[in-house]
């Protein structure tokens, strides 16, 4: 009878660093993508499960935090993918430096909850080229190697996204 032998200290410290320096930039990242909690939170897992099972694969440093990000991005997608759907919850960000007002919290509920009405007209590869590029500053190879495509495709995406976003507040403030 085998036992399993857990990996040298070395190993499990170094996964586990691995993990706490990375694990909210991921959370965030898929969160952006699937707009809800609880999906990006056993998604974030799954990604985390993923690299860990291939970590021979990364003989880079440096490389890892690129790797990984696209790991996220391409679960995020699948995933959307399979279940033909994005669910959105509220976040509650507060401000550390004030207390807000109660029509400041209303208005910013307002806002988030229209630009989320917005982001649900784009298509998850879409959404995911406008939140890596826009919200996470990636530079436009930065994301084409992250969905896996071209530049020019990650061009289009962004544009088709901003064309979109930019119709739905035309509409809304009609």
């Amino acid at each position: 009878m085998s036992e399993l032998v857990p990996p040298p200290l070395e190993a499990a410290e170094r996964q586990n660093r691995f993990v706490s320096e990375n694990l909210r930039r991921i959370f965030v990242q898929i969160y952006r993508i699937v707009g809800n909690v609880a999906d990006a939170q056993d998604l974030a897992q799954e990604v985390f499960i993923k690299a860990l099972q291939r970590q021979d694969q990364l003989k880079d440093d440096q490389k890892a935090a690129h790797w990984l990000s696209r790991i996220a991005t391409n679960t995020a997608i699948d995933f959307l993918r399979r279940h033909g759907r994005v669910a959105y919850c509220e976040l509650d960000f507060r401000t550390e430096s004030r207390e807000e007002s109660p029509e400041e919290q209303v208005l910013r509920s307002e806002h988030r909850d229209y630009l989320e009405d917005g982001l649900r007209l784009l298509t998850a590869r879409e959404r995911a080229a406008l939140m890596l590029r826009d919200v996470e500053g990636c530079s436009a190879e930065e994301v084409a190697q992250q969905l896996d495509c071209s530049k020019a495709t990650v061009r289009s995406h962004i544009a088709n996204a901003r064309v979109k976003l930019r119709h739905y507040m035309a509409k809304r403030r009609r």
